[in-house]
């Protein structure tokens, strides 16, 4: 009898074709839709949280399973998405910022700031400036724009009534001053999306990102000071804190230091937590208790430490679940489909540079979250521009630059919601719209402006040679 050949083995599924989902590439979209149609509907109903967020993608996720006509595989392709290196230096960043937020945040340094403001007398037009630059400090030290909203909204907006600053202004002040390190800082998460995507290093794309933030800052602190103080207010403000907080400033510049000088990133993290904490303690601003400490009654454990992880857990639970969507519609081939036609259309430099800012732009609208819109089109700006002759510092700036903007002035981001929040119960002063607020965020608006007139005259940074590395 002759021999039977031997059984081939089973073919692997083919991950080269794209995923189809019912309704073609409508259906593929069908998930963001459902995502953005939720987030749209709780932030405008006054849940800024980003936990609050988390049911709308799981059930975003579920559509998606429903309409893909391979379920298993977008299944894994939403664990693909999950998974990036990328993804996971977010959420360790942010674990760390918030840990050294939170040591600065209890050694007095904001209380210090506000202390300083007030000491210099400085009224109305003055004051919005003050929160400006009070806002702007904190936010380039810990690198996190809510985080400075929830900060220093509740100190710096009650002023405004003793101070005489338009209460509209002065929202839009510490929006302003949440943006501008937000953009800046080397340890925000669009500084660290943004250039990790474009193969560029930190401290060359923050040195290069100051002619985009320094003008519109200087924009920003003009009209606050024209028009930001309110008629007929005055009083004056009780000085709270003391100015022994302001020593606290050294870590955070150690920190700029140490990543200008390209250490890694959670090496000048650790750094700067370490350094607070030994400063913090030499100082007497807090104890070793407070660092952290066990309630062995109620099974529990409570400190700075614990307090500043938990400020990332919300947004990288948002984060982590959003890639999975990412992922999915990646697996659909709609995004290699973009880049493909985007390349036909891009003929120069000066045209890919208005492709990135346009997909950008709407990745951050529908996403609704700065750094994975980052992620989302991150690949697309790097092909499209490096075949354009467009620098890595170059595609990183239009990409964090453009996040820096609608978030912070349109009214269905989480940015403009939650420092609207901040205005509700204060006594003598209105509450203000997430409207209001993003119209009154100048820093943001000029940011926009700069941006586009630098595509528009064609301006180029002076290009290092990009890292290796994806």
């Amino acid at each position: 009898m002759p021999d039977q050949p031997a059984a081939s083995p089973p073919t692997a599924p083919n991950h080269d074709t794209p995923l189809e989902f019912r309704g073609g590439w409508f259906g593929a979209l069908v998930p963001f839709l459902v995502f953005l149609g939720g987030v749209s509907w709780l932030g405008l109903s006054g849940a800024p949280d980003e936990t609050g967020f988390g049911p709308i993608l799981i059930v975003a996720l579920g559509v998606g399973v429903l309409l893909a006509r391979d379920p298993a595989r977008y299944a894994e392709a939403v664990m693909d998405g999950m998974s990036h290196r990328i993804v996971m230096l977010l959420i360790l960043a942010w674990l760390l910022a918030g840990v050294m937020g939170v040591v600065l945040r209890d050694s007095g340094l904001v209380d210090a700031l506000v202390w300083t403001a007030s000491a210099t007398g400085v009224r109305g037009g003055g004051f919005a400036v003050a929160i400006f630059l009070v806002c702007a400090v904190f936010s380039t030290a810990t690198g996190t724009s809510l985080g400075t909203i929830l900060v220093c909204a509740p100190l710096l907006y009650p002023a405004a009534a003793s101070l005489g600053a338009d209460p509209a202004f002065a929202i839009g002040a510490i929006l302003a001053g949440a943006t501008f390190g937000d953009n800046v800082s080397p340890i925000s998460d669009t500084t660290i999306a943004s250039s990790t995507t474009q193969d560029a290093d930190l401290g060359g794309v923050v040195r290069s990102r100051m002619q985009y933030a320094l003008p519109a800052a200087a924009v920003a602190i003009g009209v606050f000071a024209l028009f930001g103080g309110a008629a007929g207010a005055d009083g004056a403000l009780t000085r709270q804190g003391d100015p022994a907080g302001l020593v606290m400033l050294v870590v955070p510049a150690a920190v700029l230091i140490l990543l200008l000088r390209r250490t890694h990133l959670v090496v000048g993290l650790f750094a700067g937590i370490g350094f607070g904490v030994v400063l913090g303690l030499g100082l007497d601003r807090f104890n070793t208790s407070d660092l952290l400490s066990i309630d062995p009654d109620n099974f529990i454990a409570t400190g700075i430490i614990l307090d500043g992880m938990r400020r990332a857990f919300g947004v990288s639970i948002f984060t982590i679940l959003l890639m999975g969507l990412v992922g999915g519609l990646t697996a659909s081939g709609l995004l290699d489909r973009l880049i493909v036609w985007v390349e036909e259309r891009a003929e120069s430099a000066r045209g890919a540079e208005w492709w990135i800012f346009g997909s950008i732009s709407g990745a951050t609208v529908l996403t609704t979250h700065s750094a994975v819109a980052i992620l989302t089109v991150g690949s697309l700006a790097k092909e499209v521009g490096r075949n354009a002759g467009v620098g890595p510092y170059r595609r990183a700036n239009i990409l964090d630059v453009t996040v820096c903007t609608y978030p912070f002035i349109l009214p269905f981001f989480i940015p403009t919601i939650l420092a609207a929040s901040m205005t509700a119960g204060v006594e003598g002063l209105p509450r203000i719209s997430p409207w209001d607020a993003g119209l009154h965020n100048v820093h943001s608006w000029a940011l926009l402006i700069v941006l586009l007139a630098s595509i528009a005259v064609g301006r180029r940074e002076r290009e290092a040679p990009a890292i290796q590395g994806s």
